[in-house]
């Protein structure tokens, strides 16, 4: 050995004795190493679909996005639903004159907020003002009581509904599922009677949500304005001219348009498509608490990080908040609201995970202002209402163990890597109205800076 490579082995040497002796224990993971051992958490979380389990498919690739075999999707009925989603020209049918022609579907549901409202209660006719992400939006003076359209629950995210059956915190809405056999509570009267038309979940929820929410396709421009007519015929070619443009065809437009609002391009998603660098290590770490230690993944799983099951945790209403409007004791009773049966009071249906940040309400009654809080509670495993008795609460709330940086990992991954940053790639870039939306009250013009 000449007398250079006899240096260049004594410092090799000496870099392994300081760097290469430590045990795996003696420091934090490699990033390689977390990336291996989330892959590998996955796998087994995944079952005998592995990664493939998370992955969520592109929003044109309708092949792999769940769908109602009655309602499948097309380019042109997605292309009529996000119109008709957003379109305040169909609030015809108001409570009183001045809120004709100022909301949407999406006034509850937009893409500023993770296609959620943006604050505790979502409001339709009658709400005033916007802000930027909703949180600005109160009753206009004009309203009281029942004049105001608002949601007796926290609005839920409208973000990957496709992986819902049933719809709502109560899983009320669908005929199909867990709801097969369901007929004798579809009151007649009330919105669950649209179960009848036999669609699933999101489909039967915006055919009923254009009437609960005083909107209205008859006699309205879609009728009347020749790019929405032309729209519906190009969507249901097969329908008769004179039937096509009704409640039940926007509904399935609508449905459609839902089916392909996808978090696709959170952090998430694009690890699990091989982009190893897309999460932090916070985030992957938090990643591996959720699969294992903080066991998340007992009821969050699948693409959209939901489950069709129904759980009591124990949570606050809506009505433990000031300043709440109109809400009823039956709102909050969970899946009992829907089957009348004791054994579902205060059972509601596990959500999905993605784009929580963008409205800072959580649980069903918006107990809760921070992701952190609500892993603090699942953390601490004491349910905080009083009127939920101690039998209803489910076996997997119970105290995690999980120390504060492991809370805040966890929050992290929450946080950032089931962030889509991108959801204005789902809203148009006007209505065929040409009238501001989500919202077109005078307030909500000012916010948006529409005309």
């Amino acid at each position: 050995m000449n007398h250079n490579r006899l240096l260049i082995t004594i410092a090799t040497g000496i870099v392994m004795l300081f760097y290469g002796c430590s045990s795996d224990d003696d420091g934090p993971a490699s990033p390689d190493a977390l990336d291996n051992q989330l892959q590998d958490a996955l796998v087994q979380a995944g079952g005998s679909q592995g990664l493939d389990l998370f992955k969520q498919p592109s929003s044109t690739d309708f092949s792999n996005i769940p769908q109602d075999p009655l309602n499948p999707i097309t380019t042109e009925k997605v292309a009529l639903g996000k119109l008709l989603f957003h379109e305040t020209g169909l609030a015809i049918n108001p409570k009183l004159p001045n809120g004709e022609g100022t909301y949407s579907c999406a006034s509850c549901h937009h893409a500023a907020a993770g296609f959620q409202a943006g604050m505790a209660q979502g409001i339709g006719e009658g709400g005033s003002g916007f802000g930027t992400k909703g949180e600005n939006r109160s009753r206009h003076d004009d309203y009281q009581g029942e004049e105001l359209d608002v949601q007796p629950i926290r609005t839920p995210s409208a973000m990957n509904g496709a992986y819902q059956e049933a719809t709502l915190w109560n899983g009320q809405f669908g005929a199909k599922g867990i709801n097969n056999g369901t007929d004798a509570y579809w009151t007649p009267g009330t919105p669950k009677e649209d179960n009848q038309f036999g669609y699933e979940g999101l489909e039967i929820q915006a055919i009923a949500g254009l009437k609960v929410h005083r909107m209205q396709i008859k006699e309205s421009l879609c009728e009347t304005n020749t790019d929405y007519i032309q729209l519906f015929a190009d969507a249901f070619p097969n329908v008769p001219e004179d039937e096509r443009i009704d409640r039940e065809y926007a509904g399935l437009a609508i449905g459609a348009y839902e089916r392909t609002l996808l978090s696709n391009e959170a952090p998430f998603q694009k690890w699990l498509n091989g982009d190893k660098a897309a999460m932090s290590d916070s985030e992957k770490r938090g990643a591996l608490l959720f699969f294992g230690k903080a066991e998340c993944n007992s009821c969050h799983t699948g693409p959209a990080l939901n489950d069709m099951a129904f759980y009591a945790l124990g949570m606050n209403d809506l009505r433990s908040l000031s300043n709440v409007f109109q809400t009823m004791d039956e709102d909050h009773k969970g899946r009992a609201d829907f089957t009348g049966l004791d054994g579902d009071l205060y059972k509601f249906k596990v959500p999905q995970l993605y784009n929580l940040k963008d409205s800072p309400f959580y649980g069903h009654g918006a107990s809760f202002n921070t992701i952190r809080e609500v892993v603090e509670y699942k953390n601490n495993g004491v349910a905080e209402n009083i009127n939920v008795d101690a039998g209803q609460i489910a076996s997997e709330f119970k105290p995690l163990g999980l120390t504060q940086d492991e809370i805040s990992d966890l929050t992290v991954f929450l946080e950032n890597a089931l962030y889509d940053a991108n959801l204005a790639r789902y809203v148009p870039a006007s209505i065929p109205s040409e009238q501001c939306f989500p919202n077109n009250d005078v307030q909500s013009k000012a916010d948006l800076g529409c005309n």
